[in-house]
């Protein structure tokens, strides 16, 4: 694992790829069900890979077939047991998890991430006495692990679907997809079913329901300068505006100027 390069705002899987006589180094997203990944050399569509540990140097070799394409399958061991199977065809979505003790493997997961994953907890906002303004007046904090709540800004239906934010997206490359969110207030995970260059601009971002556009076009990504998409989340009695940046990776967000008056977002750890 490595700790230092993200994918999909995740530590990543290092490994050591060989393909049409070059070498180089892969980093592949440890997030179950995304196929993203950042690479230092051109992998072709339908081209079949070589992966090897880039510590020892030896080749993750495996003699199962990919039920889909025929490919190698590359395996991958749990520290939580069983392991995790890659097909080594580039653009086969083919993947598998076995665990040898199903029992012993969910027990693990629950002692570090709890049941409803990491850093969850019930929606709460928790009054602050914000000093410097020196008037009897305070903000609502939007702590870090709060459920967000989330609405489309134009049909004003949830975007919610499985604990997760559902957002019809479009790629650089005009390919349509679905990107799901993490909808934990400073929780960055997601998962996408288009592939996603790492620091990726997407060109347009849509309603699951509607298909409006979310994108805002008069405001851009402080950090990034990225154009950012507008979203509702639901606080006291009213919905609130709330910011997301459309580049991959990037970890801003942010409220209306409107907004910032009544309620503030609790800075992250993670950044």
């Amino acid at each position: 694992m490595d700790d230092e390069q993200l994918v999909d705002n995740e530590a990543s899987i290092r490994l050591l790829i060989e393909m049409g006589g070059q070498r180089g180094t892969i980093h592949l997203s440890s997030v179950y069900g995304s196929y993203n990944y950042i690479c230092d050399m051109e992998l072709p569509v339908g081209k079949v890979a070589g992966f090897y540990c880039p510590h020892c140097q030896q080749q993750i070799l495996s003699n199962v077939e990919c039920l889909t394409c025929g490919a190698p399958m590359v395996h991958f061991h749990l520290e939580t047991g069983g392991r995790v199977a890659i097909c080594s065809r580039v653009g086969c979505k083919n993947h598998a998890v076995e665990f040898t003790d199903l029992g012993d493997a969910l027990r693990r997961m629950y002692q570090e991430y709890g049941f409803r994953g990491r850093m969850s907890q019930k929606p709460e906002v928790r009054p602050v006495f914000i000093e410097e303004k020196k008037v009897d007046e305070f903000k609502e904090i939007i702590e870090s692990g709060t459920f967000l709540q989330t609405y489309c800004p134009h049909c004003l239906k949830s975007l919610i679907e499985d604990d997760m934010i559902k957002l019809d997206i479009t790629n650089e490359k005009n390919e349509t997809g679905v990107i799901m969110l993490s909808p934990y207030l400073n929780v960055f995970t997601s998962k996408s079913t288009v592939f996603l260059r790492e620091h990726e601009t997407l060109k347009d971002i849509q309603c699951p329901h509607c298909h409006q556009s979310l994108r805002q076009e008069d405001k851009h990504c402080d950090w990034c300068h990225s154009p950012v998409a507008r979203i509702n989340i639901s606080a006291r009695t009213k919905f609130i505006t709330f910011y997301i940046c459309t580049k991959k990776g990037c970890r801003w967000h942010g409220l209306s100027d409107d907004d910032l008056y009544e309620m503030k977002i609790e800075d992250s750890l993670e950044w």
